[in-house]
């Protein structure tokens, strides 16, 4: 019986060398590696936004926070509009308007110009930045016209795919592609974009989530999770649609966010 015993305690050694050699320190890295941090934020301030305004691109530019809106069709009284935010009211000061068919889209300001995008159209358009005089219009590069940023030297846009396009602003053609992954692989529908610090932050359409996203590998290496502040504009306006818009003033440290029909802007603080 005794012999038994320690055979048996001697084969239950051996298993657990046996594990303790095949539990590679390499696995645990990679679960770690995989697992990508979530930011925290907190709200600063709020501000009313027009319920009307079907947001598309939200940037801020000499200390204005402006806004771009779309159209859709079965929405008739949404309006695509480019202009700067009266932060009282929350209702767009119009500089532009295009016509419903074509359906404006991401903005964004470079070199004394307006850039805007269109969502099927084709086009974008360019305007002169101090009195919005159309300058002209340029080959949209990618199959539609979604999110712009830029980094003050391209254009950075997206198409709804989890590629991100650099544009030279001179002749508008494609001068690099990032393509976005995160621990799942591809991570489709990079929507409306803020170029910060060297990183873009993008929304995830359809999702409370916005990304941060490393320029030189594409991977998202951080998350802010928005979900109680969509909860929040919907419990106030049931019109309101999904999260949509990051501004990111660089003068003053603050971060704009909203979505689309909100009743609300909120001015969030994050680590950046």
């Amino acid at each position: 019986m005794e012999l038994a015993i320690i055979a048996w305690l001697v084969i239950l050694l051996v298993n657990a060398c046996v594990d303790h050699e095949n539990d590679n320190p390499d696995d645990h890295l990679e679960d770690s590696q995989k697992r990508i941090p979530i930011i925290n934020y907190a709200v600063a301030k709020t501000y009313p936004h027009d319920t009307n305004s079907f947001t598309e691109g939200f940037l801020v530019h000499d200390g204005k926070l402006y806004e771009s809106t779309g159209s859709p069709e079965d929405m008739p009284r949404t309006r695509s509009l480019f202009g700067p935010v009266d932060t009282s009211t929350g209702r767009i000061d119009k500089k532009v308007e295009v016509d419903r068919g074509i359906f404006g889209e991401g903005i964004c300001f470079l070199g004394g110009k307006a850039y805007q995008l269109t969502y099927q159209y084709g086009e974008g358009f360019v305007y002169d930045a101090n009195n919005f005089k159309k300058l002209g219009s340029f080959k949209i590069p990618v199959k539609e016209g979604w999110g712009m940023t830029t980094d003050g030297t391209y254009l950075i846009i997206t198409d709804g795919t989890n590629i991100i396009s650099y544009l030279n602003n001179s002749d508008f053609n494609v001068v690099k592609r990032i393509a976005v992954t995160d621990e799942n692989g591809p991570l489709m529908k990079i929507n409306e974009l803020e170029y910060i610090n060297g990183f873009i932050y993008s929304n995830v359409y359809g999702t409370s989530t916005i990304v941060k996203i490393d320029i030189a590998s594409g991977k998202v290496v951080a998350r802010i999770e928005l979900g109680s502040l969509v909860r929040e504009a919907k419990a106030r306006y049931d019109g309101s649609m999904e999260l949509n818009g990051i501004a990111y003033d660089s003068v003053r440290k603050r971060i704009f966010v909203t979505g689309k029909m909100w009743p609300i802007i909120y001015e969030i603080q994050f680590q950046h």
